[in-house]
């Protein structure tokens, strides 16, 4: 039983560390910059470019199998995330506040069969998700948080 006891401590603490250990996070729609500043950390990603563009700001983060791209109003709040890679992003944990929002109108518009693009629309969040196998890209904004002479164009 000594001999064991060692790795039955060790395992114990291990299992200890990844449950305390924080889920993978993102940037939280409608919520401060500095909510951008602990994603990268949360994602186990690298942080990316910081871009300055005329009424916002697009700061990056790129983990292993997407890359997350952040739109920061001069107000220092979230009002867009955009992604692409291998597979989406948890939407649940991307859209904060709205993730209730955004299953109830996932309940109420069913996928139609064969339909690759996918495009939930309320009054207060967009959500629209397309691709195919190996890049999968998407976006989701609150339109009511969109900086004046912003395009939603411009949120890629």
């Amino acid at each position: 039983m000594k001999r064991y006891l060692p790795v039955l401590v060790l395992a114990l603490g291990l299992v200890s560390v990844s449950l305390l250990a924080p889920r993978h996070a993102m940037a939280t729609l409608g919520e401060s910059v500095v909510s951008v500043e602990k994603d990268h950390r949360a994602l186990a990603g690298v942080r990316g470019t910081v871009t300055d563009r005329i009424g916002y700001t697009v700061r990056e983060i790129v983990a292993d199998a997407y890359r997350v791209r952040e739109y920061v109003a001069p107000a220092g709040i979230v009002f867009a995330v955009a992604w692409n890679g291998l597979a989406h992003p948890d939407l649940t944990t991307l859209l904060g506040s709205y993730a209730g929002k955004y299953r109830q109108a996932v309940k109420n518009s069913p996928r139609s069969k064969g339909r690759r693009d996918y495009r939930i629309n309320t009054d207060t969040l967009v959500v629209e998700k397309w691709g195919h196998m190996r890049n999968l890209q998407g976006r989701a904004y609150d339109p009511a948080l969109l900086p004046s002479g912003v395009s939603i164009d411009e949120i890629k």
